[in-house]
């Protein structure tokens, strides 16, 4: 069962008017409103159905009528003190949220069925979010105000989501009035109780450091070890409490924390699992809001003693997410952790763990933490969201690559019937997979195929995409090899090509194959990524020889642009080389301050390269660029703002990759529409497809988010050039273009 505390979204005043309300139901997931009288006590609940109810009944319709009017006032509501196996019990198909009442009869919360959903803070911690990381502070500032703050800052360099410290009230925590010298005590709560009267914080600096993390904007909670701090800390403003290990079982403590209504955060350490349970069913009973830590209470742990598996089992128990507050030595665990479904990590933290005190020794040091957040990241990204098998982008391009198709073993004639001595299998993997080979068998070709020619879905389907003409606006085109161009320019009625050149296409003579041709169209370059020697492409690279390679290579792309020329109309503009121009890296992204750098790099390549007869443009770059089958991190022209930036001052145009920009703006969660409105003043060029989340880029128009109607309506404004670069489109003819150019078509017309 979940519990949301943020009730404001679902009350509304009974004097509001029905229309008001019906806006206000689209407000919150639920789409239920509980109406309330001016002293907030709920008088009636207002849902679609009840809306509809009212205009059955009603003879004058009047939207002004006050919401009370129209609200079921036979509704089911229980007390915030009611327990889960309670509140539970009322969920059914009409009733599927219960609002949960103070004795007052004013909403508190609202109870919904589901997986428990904890908050703190700004945060929503659940199975599908991202781990909650805490740097437990607690008493390792030893009693300096100065170093709690600067042990805060490094919390917040090093990738913390929250700050954690400790308060006890020393005369009420402790037996009559035993202290670090008291001989009855024993020698661990002699050694203990030295600590903390040494490192304990005044109550005025605790204040301090609260409002300082507020001024930092990083959440701070605190561990009360007595209701006198419980109280303390709630007059300071702390958003939640933590529950150490040593009061899981202090169900005194645990009520009196609960009534306070702040979410509560409990470690599990040093108690078996019956008395955990016992303490759930607590907490349920009074209604809290909690989320449990698996945890040993060693210090250090060995880690046989760790139990990472009894994670699973505690999620089992508090029918919600969980976490882990660990005291082993270094990150590994907390890292497995995570990987076996905790959603918060507790780990203490430190400057120096040669200081007294236990709490040091266990700690970790800002950039062992900050290593410990970054694999947690990682791991959360690598964990996925499905369990269902999927082939990723870069999977897909090595399966060209390395794996098998389906070729003809001998010329067949278009009309035959496909026997088994016809076909072969061999790599690459650029047509139909080997296990399709059956449905191949008995088939009539619908087309001649060469010897070695390749089979593709199309050949399967009845469904053929021929190309025809296309009525698109803009200057469209589709691109095209050496091998190709002569063979597709006269299918359609398209205004450029785009040679897509591979290094080797550098060196091929193909003045010999378009001898006497003279195509009557224009053409656009993109140059390679890949050179000789694995080389690919950098202008941006700091490595100054490296840099100079990539020169000369552009150098080479150019000449050869050039050397076009004479077989394609003249328009007399400057022919445009699309350059992915550098600047990835294959460990994380760069700083802003790599990134400038670079940038200026970039600036000094350009200037030596002979732009006379071609115009190089930039293409906008996702974020996690594909290199080859292998993914890594683009810095430059990802960011619409950096790009749009980098073309004002250096009065340059870019090419647009619509479906890279899609990418980039998923990732950076910002508006592709409005991106674009910004970019496309400087767009002269635009490649078209679709994309999907931050990473599936290339995909068929349609198959994807992104809706084309704005887009062309950039292109069109600004009269530029576009093609469909959809991923394989070249395969079988073309037929991934045409089938771009058919929806395309038809989205446009029916817009």
């Amino acid at each position: 069962m979940q519990k949301d505390f943020n009730v404001s979204v679902y009350l509304i005043e009974c004097e509001q008017s029905i229309a008001n309300a019906l806006r206000r139901l689209s407000d919150n997931k639920q789409k239920i409103l509980f109406v309330c009288n001016d002293a907030g006590v709920l008088k009636g609940v207002f849902a679609d159905g009840d809306f509809r109810r009212w205009v059955v009944e009603t003879t004058d319709i009047d939207l002004d009528t006050a919401v009370i009017e129209a609200a079921n006032k036979q509704f089911v509501a229980v007390s915030e003190a009611s327990s889960s196996r309670d509140i539970s019990a009322l969920f059914s198909e009409k009733i599927g949220v219960v609002p949960l009442l103070d004795s007052d009869g004013r909403v508190q919360a609202i109870a919904r069925p589901g997986k428990r959903i904890f908050s703190i803070g700004d945060y929503n911690i659940s199975d599908s979010g991202s781990t909650f990381i805490i740097a437990e502070i607690g008493n390792n500032h030893n009693g300096s105000v100065e170093e709690a703050k600067r042990l805060v800052d490094s919390a917040i360099a090093s990738g913390a989501d929250c700050v954690k410290f400790q308060m006890r009230d020393l005369k009420t925590c402790y037996v009559g009035d035993m202290g670090a010298d008291s001989i009855e005590a024993d020698l661990g709560t002699q050694y203990v109780l030295g600590l903390l009267e040494r490192f304990q914080l005044s109550d005025q600096e605790f204040a301090e450091i609260f409002k300082y993390c507020e001024e930092r904007s990083i959440l701070a909670i605190c561990t009360p070890f007595d209701l006198t701090s419980a109280d303390k800390l709630q007059r300071l403003g702390v958003v939640a409490y933590k529950v150490s290990s040593a009061d899981l079982t202090n169900h005194e403590l645990l009520q009196y924390l609960a009534a306070k209504k702040l979410p509560l955060i409990v470690s599990t350490g040093m108690s078996d699992e019956q008395e955990i349970v016992d303490s759930v069913a607590l907490l349920e009973a009074v209604g809290a809001q909690y989320l449990l830590l698996h945890c040993n209470s060693t210090y250090p742990c060995p880690d046989e003693d760790v139990n990472l598996n009894y994670i699973k089992r505690l999620r089992d128990i508090a029918d919600g997410a969980v976490g882990y507050s660990g005291h082993e030595r270094g990150i590994n665990v907390p890292i497995a952790a995570v990987a076996l479904g905790a959603k918060v990590i507790e780990k203490h933290f430190t400057h120096d763990k040669t200081q007294e005190g236990n709490d040091h020794r266990v700690s970790l040091l800002p950039e062992e933490f900050r290593r410990m957040v970054e694999a947690i990241r990682q791991v959360e990204v690598a964990m996925g969201t499905s369990a269902t098998r999927k082939v990723s982008q870069g999977e897909l391009m090595n399966r060209e690559v390395l794996a098998k198709s389906v070729v003809a073993a001998k010329y067949i004639k278009s009309g035959e019937i496909i026997e088994p001595s016809m076909l072969k299998i061999v790599s690459p993997g650029k047509g139909l997979p080997p296990y399709r080979i059956g449905e191949l068998i008995g088939r009539v070709v619908k087309r001649s195929i060469e010897k070695d020619g390749f089979f593709y879905n199309s050949d399967i389907s009845d469904n053929h995409v021929a190309p025809r003409k296309y009525f698109m606006p803009g200057r469209h085109g589709i691109p095209v090899r050496f091998h190709d161009v002569e063979s597709l320019c006269g299918l359609s009625n398209f205004n450029f090509v785009e040679f897509h050149f591979s290094h080797r296409d550098l060196d091929f003579k193909f003045e010999e194959m378009f001898e006497g041709k003279n195509f009557p169209l224009e053409y656009i370059v993109h140059a390679p990524e890949l050179f000789g020697s694995d080389h690919v492409l950098d202008l941006c690279s700091e490595e100054e020889a490296y840099r100079l390679q990539s020169i000369e290579e552009m150098r080479r792309v150019i000449d050869v642009t050039k050397r076009l020329r004479p077989y394609f109309i003249d328009s007399g503009q400057r022919i445009l080389i699309v350059v992915n121009v550098g600047g990835f890296s294959r460990e994380g992204f760069l700083s802003k301050e790599q990134v400038a750098r670079r940038l200026s790099i970039l600036d000094k390549s350009l200037a030596v390269l002979d732009e006379t007869e071609v115009e190089i443009i930039p293409q906008t770059m996702p974020p996690f660029p594909w290199h080859f089958g292998g993914q890594q991190y683009h810095n430059l022209f990802v960011d619409v703002d950096q790009v749009v930036s980098w073309c004002s001052k250096s009065n340059r145009r870019v090419c647009v990759d619509v479906s890279h920009t899609a990418l980039a703006c998923e990732y950076l969660k910002v508006d592709l529409i409005e991106s674009l409105r910004k970019v496309s003043p400087f767009g002269i060029h635009y490649h078209i497809a679709d994309a999907s989340g931050t990473k599936q880029e290339g995909l068929q128009i349609g198959e994807g988010d992104v809706s084309f109607l704005e887009v062309f309506n950039f292109i069109e404004r600004y009269n530029s050039y576009w093609l469909p670069e959809i991923w394989q489109g070249h395969k079988n003819r073309g037929e991934g273009f045409w089938t771009a150019f058919d929806r395309l078509e038809d989205q446009l017309s029916n817009s």
